[in-house]
């Protein structure tokens, strides 16, 4: 008797690490917000629960999302059943499905073009150090919408490796089916993980070679862009886990046609897995950083709304003491089947140093995997993929991936233990200028032993500015010598706290915004310095600091003090870091990865702004 279900709806799961295949089944029920996603019946009891969210979704946490009403769809279920994948296979069709005008949306040298726009344009203006812009691969299709996801399904079962999900899930009129390498957030028992992946090394053959790995690991651009999305989700780690999070890694994931690397972020949290999920909506490699604006950029640079590609597939698993557990791989390598026409949507990530070109290859190879198993372009044989070579013990291998650790800071990859002599009962408020790295700030600054709240910079009344021991004014993006309604408010509120005498800690933009009402001046840089990694000296320590930087502030060169001010500039006067009464401030980010000796620096300004306005 077949184990896959003729009608209604169902989902088969194959999960990295499980020799078998889920089969789920049960009914359909659309709603509005993740907190609406229905955990439990009616008489209250705990139920499974698989639920596509669609990338809009990220309007619930105030960001911008082109809205196709595409349903945050849930499918309740009600029976379970799993079998081997040998097994499977057996009930699943073999014909493939018959495609016509098919190709993708955005032609090669118009997605290249997008590219030199968003370097040009969006990165150097100081709009974020990364973006995913994305293009469809479409066709039409003939045949039955569930025949087409059985036999999809099984092409990624046997010709896709590396999957962390290998799924289908079929609705009366939306079918998804893909294999996702990447989980965007997991939630079992209080513990919490991401795995941030980035970072793309091509290889249509399925064969890896030692040389080109090699490469790929020595490439500062792709280790740069792994880098930046690991800061990001770090931020969504801060939010909501009460110990930050900690990584672990790199490693390789090796696909068919694509080798990554990533990085593994754990933490605790008790929060409702359905809040975590709202907290870490959507993944920075399938978005960029920072979020927000990453968002507002996918807005102007898309020309159609992107459906579910980006969200996510979230289970929901109670467990025997009632709490659900939390598996939410991203929406990535997946074809969508609605009313006929198929999309495969897929996206490169933007950043300082990419070439249009590459870029437009990556599409190519990201789409190759799902492509090849709906037959849009030849596949690559099991016993091809088979005999590619496993790198995972090789000893040049994992001393380059060993290697880019030596790098990041300590902090955020061991055990963080509270240091002895911590600052107790100190007030601090942490404005946010629309850049999230201010929780991961604000998990370092209560390690430090501060008590920490982060405010909006348009939530922040002129009385809270003057209120706390010390403010600190946050990071985000934009030209600061812009008359934004935001640059402006930024200003008031680091002139507010100046004018109370009060210690301020101003950071990156808002380093920028103080420096230029000191009659500093703020310029663009050459090369944006968009998650780039400086040795600096700062008030006589070199320290190692990570930098998300398109503009800086300037004084002559040699220049050493400037007014009540002590500059901590390099030799073209960019200016570091400053530090007067009451007052430090800093270009880079403390708080980042890349910002090895961060923590240190950030005790040092902290201490500097609180102990000069005692004394």
């Amino acid at each position: 008797m077949s184990r896959i279900p003729a009608t209604g709806p169902f989902a088969l799961l194959a999960r990295e690490g499980s020799r078998d295949v889920e089969i789920l089944t049960g009914e359909v029920v659309d709603v509005e917000r993740l907190i609406d996603i229905p955990l439990h019946d009616a008489t209250g009891a705990p139920r499974e629960v698989l639920a596509l969210v669609p990338y809009r979704q990220v309007r619930e946490r105030g960001y911008a999302a082109q809205d196709d009403g595409m349903p945050l769809r849930c499918l309740l279920v009600t029976a379970r059943d799993r079998g081997p994948i040998a097994d499977v296979l057996t009930e699943l069709p073999v014909s493939p499905v018959q495609l016509a005008n098919s190709g993708f949306d955005i032609s090669d040298s118009a997605y290249a073009e997008i590219v030199r726009e968003v370097i040009d344009e969006e990165i150097s203006r100081g709009e974020g150090a990364n973006f995913v812009i994305r293009r469809d691969y479409t066709a039409d299709v003939e045949g039955d919408a569930r025949t087409a996801a059985l036999t999809w399904f099984r092409a990624l079962l046997e010709h896709e490796r590396g999957a962390y999900w290998t799924f289908a899930i079929v609705t009366e009129d939306i079918v998804v089916v893909g294999a996702s390498p990447e989980v965007h957030v997991s939630a079992r028992d209080g513990l919490v993980t991401m795995n941030p992946i980035s970072g793309t090394m091509r290889h249509p053959d399925g064969l890896l070679s030692a040389h080109s790995l090699t490469e790929f690991l020595s490439s500062d651009k792709e280790t740069e862009e792994l880098f930046m999305v690991v800061d990001e989700e770090l931020k969504m780690m801060s939010a909501v886990c009460a110990d930050g999070g900690r990584i672990s890694g790199p490693q390789l994931k090796v696909m068919s046609r694509l080798t990554h690397t990533e990085y593994v972020l754990r933490g605790t949290s008790r929060l409702d897995p359905r809040e975590i999920l709202r907290e870490t909506m959507f993944a920075p490699t399938v978005t960029g950083s920072p979020m927000q604006n990453a968002c507002a950029v996918i807005a102007r640079r898309e020309h159609t709304p992107r459906g579910y590609y980006a969200g996510v597939a979230a289970l929901f698993t109670p467990r025997a003491d009632g709490v659900h557990d939390l598996d939410a791989p991203i929406l990535i390598r997946a074809a969508y089947l609605r009313d006929g026409q198929l999309r495969v949507p897929v996206g490169a990530t933007l950043v300082r140093h990419s070439d249009p070109c590459g870029e437009v290859a990556e599409t190519h190879a990201k789409a190759a995997g799902v492509l090849g198993a709906i037959g849009a372009i030849p596949r690559i044989g099991v016993t091809a993929r088979a005999d590619a070579p496993q790198f995972a013990d090789d000893p040049a291998i994992n001393a380059l991936l060993s290697a880019r650790n030596e790098r990041l800071a300590p902090f955020w990859l061991l055990e963080q233990q509270p240091r002895p002599g911590r600052r107790a009962r100190t007030s601090a408020i942490i404005v946010d200028a629309e850049d999230r790295f201010t929780t991961m700030l604000a998990h370092q600054l209560r390690f430090l032993g501060l008590d920490v709240q982060i405010v909006p910079w348009d939530a922040i009344s002129d009385d809270d500015v003057t209120v706390p021991d010390i403010l600190i004014a946050g990071p985000g993006p934009g030209d600061p010598r812009e008359e934004s309604t935001r640059m402006m408010r930024l200003r008031e509120i680091i002139n507010i706290r100046e004018r109370s005498g009060m210690p301020l800690l101003a950071v990156c933009l808002s380093h920028q915004i103080l420096a230029a009402s000191r009659g500093i001046d703020l310029v663009p840089l050459d090369a944006p310095n968009q998650g780039a990694q400086q040795s600096v000296d700062l008030f006589g320590v070199t320290s190692r600091v990570g930098y998300y930087n398109s503009f800086t502030a300037r004084v002559p060169a040699a220049v050493s003090r400037w007014g009540d001010l002590e500059v901590a500039a390099d030799e073209s006067g960019d200016v570091h870091a400053m530090r007067g009464p009451r007052i430090a401030s800093v270009q880079g980010h403390l708080e980042s990865i890349l910002s090895r000796d961060g923590i240190a620096v950030l005790q040092m300004l902290v201490t500097h702004a609180l102990e000069s306005s005692e004394s």
